[in-house]
């Protein structure tokens, strides 16, 4: 697959490799090593399951202090001490001081992360390595079991390689300063021309790592940027139709984590037809999520070879920790060579590497968790009637004081459902951001919306642009 477009006489291909010639010549081309480290010599330890377990529901099932409790309720801010310890370690969760609540505001979308399979995976390098040699993986960091998950990460996303960062904020930030650096290295002078820089194209709800991305590379002179109205394809088309740069990227989250809606791929890559960009999304929520096999959104849209560049995390679906980026080789060497945040990160310890490669294959066997993540979707349709589309449910009820009180009312309930102000989201616009796993149940559901019902007028709830919104 190539590395770019194909229209507008736009060459990624080309400008990459003219890049990393570049680099040769100023002897900045950096390369991986893998230190290599034994791994475990039987894989007796991958054990997997048709069915929902016991272990699997603490990753739903959660304890607070009553002192935290009480706080939140009363939205007095905490500095984390609250929590009441017993000597050397902290009181039992069956202790009367504890509060139980039912999560619905985590990302473990599949429940893995107390998944024996993997927590076994990492004790086993701990024990074999400790954390691993400690240092960038430009220096002593990366490891054949680092190496191992990029492969099987690059087969997930049916890329040609990917290169693990310490997380998906570093990942997002790497690769725009190197789409940055591009112009940068190719330009004729010693600062680009407006002609020589790079157009990036990002929807307006993007994810804050990609905005700062985009900041840093815009602060090195080397990008244009052009903001497009949230999945707006005819704004987003008009933008590069005017724009006159040769080199476009439009970046998008596929999967958008504040109002649950997808970005329209199947439009997107349309556009890319004709107008020749690189196509970056941020499948942050969609790994191991979408797609019959969890390729995420790509996958599920059926356009994983119109996508140039995937950005994903471990940290989410998979229960572990950890950012990566799915791309072709000519990237991965560009990205490694120039993007700071990965060069200048120690890279992740093994037992975390070796759990996070563990997750890639429970969630690829696993496929009941999928199928039980879309059959809470549809169980919360049906026992609210809101429409969505979605694991993410973002239920926008405007004010501040609106969705404090809802949040407590659910927290009496039982339910861990957090109030998301700003600046996470605009002003007037605070929500109730509820997350479905697999590991929750249909009666789990049928108790949040009975719940939800007692706070929230779900009659009044509307779906515009494949977002909720509700009023108290």
């Amino acid at each position: 697959m190539g590395d770019g477009g194909v229209g507008g006489g736009s060459c990624w291909d080309s400008w990459v490799e003219d890049s990393l010639s570049k680099l040769e010549s100023l002897k900045l081309l950096r390369s991986l090593r893998p230190i290599h480290l034994q791994p475990p010599p039987h894989s007796d330890h991958l054990e997997f399951f048709d069915r929902l377990m016991p272990w699997d529901r603490s990753s739903v099932d959660i304890s607070v202090s009553l002192p935290t409790f009480r706080n939140w309720l009363l939205d007095i801010p905490s500095s984390g001490n609250d929590i009441e310890l017993e000597g050397a370690g902290i009181k039992e969760a069956s202790s009367p001081s504890f509060h139980k609540l039912l999560l619905f505001s985590s990302n473990d979308y599949l429940g893995l992360s107390s998944h024996p399979t993997i927590a076994k995976s990492a004790a086993l390098a701990a024990n074999e390595h400790g954390m691993g040699p400690r240092g960038s993986a430009l220096i002593c960091g990366y490891t054949s079991h680092h190496r191992l998950l990029e492969s099987s990460l690059a087969e997930l996303k049916a890329k040609e390689d990917c290169l693990l960062c310490p997380t998906g904020f570093a990942a997002n930030m790497a690769l725009m300063v190197a789409i940055g650096n591009i112009s940068l290295l190719l330009a004729v002078g010693a600062h680009p021309e407006n002609s020589e820089k790079i157009a990036v194209f990002s929807d307006a709800l993007n994810h804050a790592s990609i905005i700062d991305g985009i900041r840093l590379a815009e602060r090195q002179k080397s990008i244009e940027v052009f903001v497009y109205k949230h999945c707006n394809m005819s704004h987003l088309n008009e933008l590069l139709s005017s724009c006159m740069m040769s080199k476009k990227v439009v970046v998008t989250d596929s999967l958008f984590s504040m109002d649950g809606d997808f970005a329209p791929l199947d439009e997107l890559v349309r556009l890319r037809q004709k107008h020749g960009f690189l196509l970056v999304i941020d499948d942050a929520h969609g790994t191991f999520v979408c797609g019959k096999n969890g390729g995420g959104v790509a996958e599920l849209f059926n356009c994983v070879k119109d996508v140039d560049i995937c950005v994903g995390t471990l940290s989410k679906a998979a229960g572990c920790h950890g950012g990566f980026i799915a791309c072709s080789k000519r990237w991965k060497q560009l990205i490694l060579s120039r993007g700071r945040s990965f060069i200048f990160s120690t890279a992740t310890p093994i037992p975390v590497i070796a759990a996070g490669h563990a997750a890639v294959l429970v969630a690829k066997k696993e496929k009941w968790r999928r199928r039980e993540i879309w059959n809470r979707v549809e169980d919360f349709h049906a026992f609210t009637g809101i429409p969505i589309s979605s694991p993410i449910i973002s239920l926008i009820v405007g004010s501040e004081e609106k969705a404090l009180s809802a949040s407590r009312h659910l927290l009496e309930s039982g339910f861990h459902v957090t109030a998301i102000r700003p600046p996470t989201v605009p002003a007037n616009s605070c929500r109730l951001r509820i997350t479905l796993t697999a590991t929750h149940t249909r009666h789990d559901i049928k108790k949040l919306a009975e719940a939800l019902s007692r706070c929230v007028d779900l009659q009044d709830v509307s779906s515009h642009c494949s977002k909720t919104s509700a009023r108290l």
